[in-house]
């Protein structure tokens, strides 16, 4: 079977994405520098290469050496705090990083699929409809929003000048096992962790701010889908297509603590989801994991490596 390189695999939806090339029997080879990525997550069976994709000589070789079918491009700088703080530390890690992927890419003649960011992406302004489509205009609030749109122009960039094979899929707000309860991202997992802490969480804003929420699992079928029938130069939204709250998903979480409340964050939207119509007619893709199931998974989940943290309590997820 072909070989595939994941940048980002030792993180949560990387992991998750190289355990299902794996399953396939696929030669898998990983770039994380662990930054965020633990080797915890690492599968068993996948080559590990720590290795910063801002370094664009060492992914080059990297391609060279393994010939990939694939480049699933999914390391980020994707908090959008540090990226306000810190603009251009986040343009090098989003902007470069993607530029020496689709460089290490061109070299072998790989395809390259790309995590972007769906609400991020298009922002919020008057007349934007919810669910969005794919074909309404992006106005990011964020740096990191604007990061992975310039990302998508540079696929786009490389398909025009070169003929280079990219998909980009435009990510809900992605949550499931393996997600960290202790990170800035993932506010599934960061109140499950409280919760079973005992420590109220924390609703930054009213909590009526919606989002489109998706399970891991069906996010890693999108991209198994877009590698094997996904058209050149496209771009998908991946999300259930359904706007939910802050306060809808501690409802879901069964959480029984009044929340503390904080001033909203600056660069956060109001309200985000994402038209999933365009996946479904061209990548045969729909999400199919119940929110509720979802929730309940990633609390079991989380409260499993909550009894025993030195544990790898990661099992394959049924993508």
């Amino acid at each position: 079977m072909s070989a595939a390189i994941v940048t980002g695999g030792a993180g949560f939806i990387g992991s998750n994405l190289a355990d299902a090339l794996l399953a396939q029997g696929r030669e898998v080879h990983i770039v994380d520098n662990l930054v965020h990525g633990t080797r915890a997550k690492l599968p068993a069976d996948a080559v590990f290469h720590e290795m910063d994709i801002r370094d664009a000589a060492g992914m080059k070789a990297l391609a060279h050496e393994t010939a990939p079918k694939t480049i699933f491009h999914l390391a980020a700088q994707a908090d959008v705090r540090k990226a306000i703080e810190e603009p251009g530390f986040d343009a090098d890690v989003n902007v470069i990083g993607i530029i020496n992927v689709l460089e290490a890419a061109r070299a072998v003649g790989a395809k390259v699929i790309f995590a972007s960011t769906g609400g991020a992406g298009y922002g919020e302004y008057e007349g934007l409809p919810i669910p969005t489509p794919e074909t309404c205009e992006t106005r990011p609030l964020s740096h990191y929003g604007q990061s992975k749109m310039c990302g998508e122009g540079y696929c786009g960039l490389y398909g025009r000048l070169y003929g280079l094979h990219t998909v980009v899929l435009r990510l809900g707000n992605v949550y499931g096992p393996r997600q960290d309860p202790h990170g800035e991202a993932g506010v599934v997992s960061i109140f499950a962790g409280r919760m079973l802490d005992g420590i109220r969480p924390k609703v930054f804003g009213d909590g009526l701010q919606t989002r489109d929420y998706v399970y891991v699992g069906d996010v890693v079928r999108a991209f198994l889908a877009a590698e094997d029938t996904g058209p050149a130069g496209e771009v998908f939204n991946i999300g259930m297509g359904a706007e939910i709250s802050v306060l809808d998903l501690l409802e879901g979480l069964g959480c029984d603590m009044d929340p503390e409340f904080h001033p909203a964050r600056t660069g956060e939207l109001a309200r985000s989801a994402l038209a999933n119509g365009k996946a479904k007619e061209l990548l045969g893709w729909s999400p199919i994991m119940p929110l509720d199931e979802g929730l309940q998974a990633t609390y079991k989940a989380i409260a499993e490596q909550h009894r025993s943290p030195d544990s790898r309590p990661w099992g394959f997820m049924d993508v």
